[in-house]
Formats: structure tokens, C-alpha cells, sequence
């Protein structure tokens, strides 16, 4: 079963075993997103084969319909309202969705490998190094402003030439 959020979240503290699973799922999401971008093609077909029935049988019987005068318009309009065919339309849509999501999980695990990239070369930099003491900057700053202030009150005295 996949999974598509679990899939494409980084675990930062687990990078190589993300590299190492990176390949693996891409090729899963990429299989997922064929057999998805297959799945609609077919529903597509039968909705195409389903749509071409149905306005046969309307020409072939328009009274069973309830039409009087056979037009595009009238054979077009009589189509559309057709249980059968808004079911047909209903799967393809469906079979539409599931493909975009599966090509969107197909965008999100290339993305997980340029943020895996970019991940690795933060900690060759040592940015995801050990914990550091965070800085008060309110504190530092108060700290130098009264050091100004201090400063400011000493006078250098200078002797004149005379």
C-alpha cells in the first residue's frame, strides 16, 4: 500500500537510510503513476465506447428517448442527461484524479531528492552540527547599549601645549 505523505517526509536524523529508500520509492511512484496514466487511458476508452453506444441507440430509437425530431443538438443534449453515460464520465473523472495525484507524488519524491541533496551538503558544512547555546540578542544588546551609555559619561582629559 503506499503511502503518498509518509513517502516523501525526510527523516533528518536518518539521511543515508533516506538515500538509501530514495531510488526504491521513486521507481514504486513512478510504476504507480504509469499504471494510473494506463487506468485513465481505458476508462477514457470506455467512456468513448459507452458515449458512441448510447447515441446509436438514441438514433436508432429517439421515441424510446423521447424525441420527436432527431438533431445533433437534440441527440447531444439527450446524451448527456444518461445514467449510464454521467456513470461513465464519473469513473473517468476519478481515473483523471488518480493519475494527477500520482504524478504529483512522482513531482514530491523528486523534490525529496533535491532537499536530500541540499540536506547532505548542510551537514557537510556542519550546519546540522551538535546543539549550541542560542544567543539572546535582546540580552546582548541591552549589554552594549549600556556599555555606550557608560562610555559616553568618561572624558578624556588632554593637556595643552602651551
Amino acid at each position: 500500500m503506499l503511502n503518498y505523505e509518509e513517502d516523501i517526509k525526510i527523516d533528518p536524523t536518518a539521511l543515508d537510510i533516506e538515500w538509501v529508500q530514495q531510488a526504491d520509492k521513486m521507481l514504486l511512484y513512478a510504476k504507480h503513476s504509469a499504471d494510473m496514466r494506463k487506468e485513465m487511458d481505458e476508462t477514457k476508452e470506455r467512456l468513448e465506447v459507452g458515449k458512441a453506444r448510447i447515441e446509436l441507440s438514441i438514433r436508432t430509437d429517439p421515441e424510446a428517448y423521447g424525441l420527436a425530431k432527431v438533431t445533433e443538438a437534440s441527440i447531444q443534449s439527450t446524451l448527456l442527461i444518461q445514467d449510464e453515460y454521467r456513470r461513465l464520465v464519473q469513473r473517468y473523472l476519478d481515473a483523471k484524479y488518480e493519475n494527477d495525484i500520482a504524478l504529483g507524488a512522482v513531482r514530491a519524491l523528486d523534490q525529496k531528492k533535491t532537499a536530500l541533496e541540499n540536506l547532505v551538503k548542510l551537514l557537510g558544512a556542519s550546519y546540522l552540527a551538535g546543539p549550541k547555546a542560542p544567543r539572546n540578542l535582546q540580552e546582548e544588546y541591552l549589554e552594549k547599549a549600556e556599555r555606550r551609555k557608560a562610555n559616553s559619561k568618561v572624558k578624556v582629559s588632554r593637556k595643552k601645549e602651551v
